[in-house]
């Protein structure tokens, strides 16, 4: 069963699956680093040469990939820590990578500093609502539509679709 990576802070010790989009893929002298998310955050997943299909499937990992990764989740050592991140005080150990889905390379990066022109993030959509500030306006918008709506509601309006 799917564990959704903000409650993996809860799951120390245990095995979990995470799945999710690859964010980011670091190799550092052996292990691999790879940033999970799903809509409810991002959880560092890491991997030991030990665990050789999944290490071997890691390196074939780029970003946007949908995988499924097993492991056990284990707290960071206290320098390793990331206090701007939720999940920062856990990591998943992998022992199993599925992937899911493979993706190209995107025409915009939805994630990177530098922004794509407006017509290309208009003509990438479904990409460009990916962006943590385009998924804050889409929910800010959506209490907003809420709360009208039931202010007109309770003024004794009737809401008609048309």
């Amino acid at each position: 069963m799917r564990t959704l990576a903000t409650e993996s802070i809860q799951k120390v010790g245990q095995d979990i699956t995470l799945m999710g989009w690859v964010q980011s893929r670091r190799d550092h002298g052996g292990l691999i680093f790879i940033d999970l998310r799903d809509h409810t955050g991002l959880v560092q997943l890491v991997i030991n040469p030990d665990t050789a299909e999944a290490f071997r499937l890691a390196e074939e990992l780029r970003d946007e990939f949908v995988i499924a990764a097993t492991g056990t989740v284990a707290e960071r050592e206290e320098t390793l820590r990331n206090p701007n991140l939720e999940t920062g005080n856990i990591e998943l150990k992998v022992t199993e990578i599925r992937i899911l889905n493979r993706a190209e390379t995107l025409p915009i990066q939805p994630f990177a500093e530098a922004q794509a022109n407006e017509e290309l993030r208009l003509k990438y959509r479904y990409l460009d609502l990916r962006r943590p500030k385009m998924q804050h306006m889409l929910a800010r918008r959506a209490e907003y539509y809420t709360y009208m709506r039931r202010y007109v509601e309770a003024a004794g309006f009737t809401e008609v679709a048309t």
